[in-house]
């Protein structure tokens, strides 16, 4: 490939565009004039090795569109729509007045070429050079972080469908799955077409009976399928059937499991796989009331600034995908001590460890404590000295503390009879036989963190400086972009650093962005 790609333009340019058309201080206007320092052709070297031709349209080009078209929350069409017809998006992209531009196709072919490379975030990597080059975070040492749910492209599947969906995908993708199927299945016609058995969806023995021959139907063929090497899509067929027929049956009532009964499990298994169309695709739930199907996105906000400094998009379910797990990968990238920020979601003690071991200073909301009586004493109320082993409950009493050779175990705190005639027993405990305290490992640290929380000037902090990430959050949600457009962990990845490198190259703009002489820097405020 070679490292300059002539824009295709008409007889008609932009470059004295009028600034009616093309708004001053714009992400149209920047584009129009910088494109091409901004997304220089050498930084797409490796995404077109073959030294035969070039690509049949700039990359440059195309990452100019990627980034409007995220902006706007559009579709593939609907972008290319606004490039053959809106003159702000021809001046972006450098297109003369009469080019028409490309078809939607491309944009699909080029982001997963990004997704597949070396470095599918390159666009947020690019914005993230020119945030340091301006130096607007040069001493910001506060990082805010969060989370949101991103809601799946995909309807969720029940038992059934998903099912005879795996199976189809066998029959479909794995050498000999056809003839496997054919010969051991007997609970559906799997190759006839789409939809479901016709049986009476209101009889309970109906279902009971179909979903019990389904599974069987799986199982026959995963045992009979031909042994050979599969490749990745094959593979990912038989992995797939595996995890349906199994997460959501159980044995039958009078079954022991050996007889090859089964019936739908009560409960929802966890880490369920909602669809086979999106295996990555989880329930999710971001409080107790509110309920989603999808995926989590996790961030880190530069408070003052607002700008975006590290994005991920997990699975939503899995304790490797929490807040608390994936705050360190948020910060991986910073150097030096920072104060971070952050909700309840992030106040478990393994989080405020690994924070704290990494030299940052840690703003993160301690999570309530719980009574044992409604509006009675917690666990604060309660003198705790785990050196000396012993625990003073509100009257006074003081019992002592477990075994102190089991430091990294639980420890119990028995008060027993001392609560039969306490006067403060109905605001501590129900228990017939006393109040019984269990002590955590981890209980110093987490004790600690709820008196820091109480200081004034941490609380100031706290308000001040938290809050912004939420405007993080509604800008990347914003214009309907809390639904997903793709399938899969990795392109709803490259898709959210899209956004987010879109969202901080506005607000740079906002903030003044120019380029001077061959670097990037912030005009100073008009006076």
């Amino acid at each position: 490939m070679g490292t300059q790609y002539p824009e295709r333009r008409a007889a008609a340019h932009y470059e004295d565009h009028s600034p009616f058309a093309i708004p001053e201080r714009s992400v149209f206007a920047f584009l129009a004039e910088h494109r091409e320092a901004l997304f220089p052709a050498g930084m797409f070297a490796d995404m077109y090795p073959s030294s035969n031709g070039r690509p049949s349209y700039p990359p440059q080009v195309l990452s100019t569109v990627l980034v409007l078209q995220v902006l706007h929350g559009l579709s593939d069409t609907e972008a290319v729509q606004e490039l053959r017809c809106d003159l702000r998006w021809k001046a972006a992209c450098g297109l003369g007045l009469l080019d028409t531009g490309f078809d939607s196709s491309l944009l699909t072919y080029f982001r997963r070429r990004l997704q597949h490379s070396r470095d599918p975030h390159r666009v947020f990597t690019a914005v993230r050079q020119v945030v340091e080059a301006t130096g607007i975070l040069r001493g910001r040492r506060r990082r805010a972080l969060d989370s949101t749910v991103f809601e799946d492209a995909v309807a969720t599947q029940d038992t059934v469908t998903q099912l005879i969906s795996a199976i189809r995908r066998v029959a479909r993708e794995v050498p000999g799955g056809t003839e496997t199927v054919q010969a051991w299945c007997t609970g559906h016609d799997y190759l006839a077409g789409p939809g479901k058995p016709k049986i009476a969806w209101d009889d309970e023995k109906a279902r009971a009976e179909l979903v019990d021959a389904l599974v069987t139907d799986a199982i026959r063929v995963l045992a009979h399928l031909p042994d050979r090497e599969l490749g990745e899509r094959a593979a990912s067929a038989v992995g797939i059937l595996a995890l349906v027929a199994g997460q959501d049956v159980e044995p039958a009532e009078d079954s022991d499991g050996s007889d090859g009964r089964w019936r739908i499990a009560r409960g929802t298994a966890a880490n369920r796989m909602i669809s086979t169309v999106d295996p990555e695709a989880r329930h999710i739930h971001k409080t107790t009331h509110r309920q989603a199907d999808g995926f989590k996105g996790h961030l880190a906000v530069e408070p003052e600034t607002g700008l975006f400094t590290a994005l991920a998009l997990h699975p939503a379910s899995g304790t490797g995908h929490a807040e608390g797990a994936v705050a360190l990968e948020m910060l991986a990238e910073e150097t030096g001590p920072l104060e971070v920020f952050g909700d309840t979601a992030y106040s478990g003690h393994r989080c405020r460890a690994a924070l704290a071991e990494a030299g940052h200073q840690v703003f993160c909301k301690p999570a309530p404590l719980k009574s044992a009586v409604p509006g009675g004493f917690t666990l604060d109320d309660f003198r705790i000295d785990t050196t000396a082993a012993t625990v003073t409950c509100p009257a006074g009493h003081t019992v002592p503390l477990g075994d102190p050779a089991g430091q990294h175990l639980q420890r119990k705190a028995f008060f027993g009879e001392l609560c039969t005639d306490c006067p403060l027993r109905p605001r501590c405990t129900k228990a017939r036989n006393g109040r019984i305290l269990t002590i955590r490992p981890h209980h110093d640290r987490q004790a600690a963190a709820r008196r820091a929380a109480t200081d004034p000037d941490w609380q100031a902090a706290y308000r001040r400086w938290r809050p912004p990430v939420e405007r993080g959050v509604a800008w990347l949600v914003a214009h309907g972009n809390r639904r997903l457009r793709y399938l899969g962990t990795l392109k709803n990845d490259t898709w959210l650093h899209t956004r987010a490198a879109a969202l901080n190259l506005r607000r740079l703009i906002n903030l003044g962005l120019i380029r001077a002489g061959r670097t990037w820097a912030l005009a100073p405020a008009a006076p």
